[in-house]
């Protein structure tokens, strides 16, 4: 058996297992990639080779400084304040949304909508409401602005590292406005949407007690790790890991702070509050960064037996060299793929075949890579597995005794994608096509 067929039928039954059994997700990519070093399909030296070092450090650093910000409340004063403020609950649920969106471009989609949980419930509880709707509005938001930035989820990390994009080339890139505001064009036509799902609650939102915060501090550390990658983006463009590096030492700063907060604020002993701490590391989701690490070296198996180099001749047969063509493939078979399946595997894929096509087409490669990103993060909005996110969200829907069905969860998520993806897929034709 040849190297590339072995590697191809590595890949397929580790995806398959992933979509079968998504909590095995971890076993699946690293029994794979024990099979391919046991082959010697691959080398250790070439699955070194493999790992984007600068997204596996971009993600663990942001994990410290999303926990810091959390625990400080600033996301959840935030959103009691525009909740109390919204005048009709239909209101308050869209601007909740909104604002998980937000929050999404800068801090990790799961821990976004964890936060946004309490209040959500809170108002779904006092007006005697289902959350469900509520929930699935929140994830989908959440998922729909992670591709706006950097540091917003980890395909945007993924197609930095693969392309050297900084920071600032998601706002503005070769002179034009980037991905950055495609989806703010897709969040602001799938708001209506939102508003049209929204739209029986009239009642106005019953009392709500103000949140306090604990600290400004986290706020300030979120603040100077965006303006840094804003510099590094802009004078250090040519340093493999400067993003990385920065998020981790914001990380750190975050930890520490963490660290010295929780020991002066915090009642009980020291082995007591040590516990506490052991219980917050154990909390982060260090399973999707060695995820990460594994689809690295996974597909990398893929590109170094020529199998991506063969999807892009056929993508380019298919499409006849046609830019529209191809740019409507990659977007469609993009959203199609990441309904059902995790996006990042997909994306880590995809993106060398992109690269071979911009080198054997028209079309300007930045219009195929974002094309790439909206449809792989807005795809999984379309069912309740497709993303981290929705998981979750249909998890805290679930234990508080509300079943939100699969076609309960399409009937919002899927014009929601469609609506997105659209308008912002347009926007992407207009600026680069």
């Amino acid at each position: 058996m040849s190297s590339g067929l072995l590697a191809a039928i590595v890949f397929v039954v580790a995806y398959g297992f992933i979509v079968a059994f998504y909590d095995w997700r971890i076993v699946a990519v690293w029994a794979a990639v024990f099979v391919l070093l046991a082959f010697r399909v691959i080398d250790p030296r070439g699955a070194l080779a493999a790992i984007d070092w600068n997204v596996v450090l971009l993600y663990f650093g942001m994990l410290f400084v999303s926990e810091a910000f959390l625990y400080s409340r600033m996301p959840d004063y935030l959103a009691t304040h525009v909740a109390r403020r919204a005048g009709r609950v239909g209101v308050a649920m869209l601007l909740l949304c909104l604002l998980t969106g937000l929050l999404s471009v800068a801090l990790e989609n799961v821990a976004v909508v964890l936060l946004m949980a309490p209040v959500a419930l809170s108002i779904s509880r006092s007006c005697n409401i289902s959350p469900g709707p509520l929930f699935v509005g929140m994830a989908v938001s959440s998922n729909l602005q992670g591709a706006a930035t950097l540091i917003g989820d980890p395909p945007s990390m993924l197609l930095a590292g693969f392309t050297g994009m900084g920071f600032n080339d998601f706002f503005v890139v070769d002179g034009k406005p980037a991905i950055f505001f495609a989806v703010q064009v897709g969040a602001v036509a799938s708001a209506f949407v939102l508003a049209y799902a929204f739209r029986t609650e009239r009642r106005p939102v019953p009392s709500i007690a103000p949140v306090g915060i604990f600290s400004k501090v986290p706020a300030f550390i979120v603040l100077a790790l965006v303006a840094s990658l804003v510099l590094s983006s802009t004078f250090f463009h040519s340093t493999p890991i400067a993003n990385g590096l920065l998020c981790v030492f914001f990380g750190t700063v975050s930890a520490i702070w963490y660290v010295i907060h929780v020991h002066r604020s915090e009642a009980g002993t020291a082995a007591e509050k040590l516990k506490s701490l052991a219980r917050t590391l154990f909390r982060l989701d260090w399973q999707t960064g060695l995820f990460l690490i594994g689809v690295f070296v996974l597909v990398s198996s893929l590109t170094s037996t020529g199998l991506m180099k063969s999807i892009a001749q056929f993508i380019q047969t298919v499409s006849g060299s046609n830019a529209l063509a191809i740019f409507l493939l990659v977007v469609g078979v993009s959203v199609l793929v990441s309904a059902f399946v995790d996006n990042v595997p997909f994306l880590v894929a995809m993106l060398p075949v992109l690269k071979t096509l911009t080198a054997s087409s028209e079309a300007d490669p930045y219009l195929l890579y974002f094309g790439l990103l909206i449809g792989a993060s807005v795809g999984g909005n379309i069912t309740p597995v497709g993303a981290s996110g929705n998981i979750v969200a249909m998890g805290i829907v679930k234990t508080e005794g509300y079943a939100v069905k699969f076609f309960d969860f399409v009937k919002i998520g899927l014009p929601f994608t469609l609506v997105a993806v659209a308008a912002s897929a347009a926007y992407l034709w207009i600026v680069f096509g």
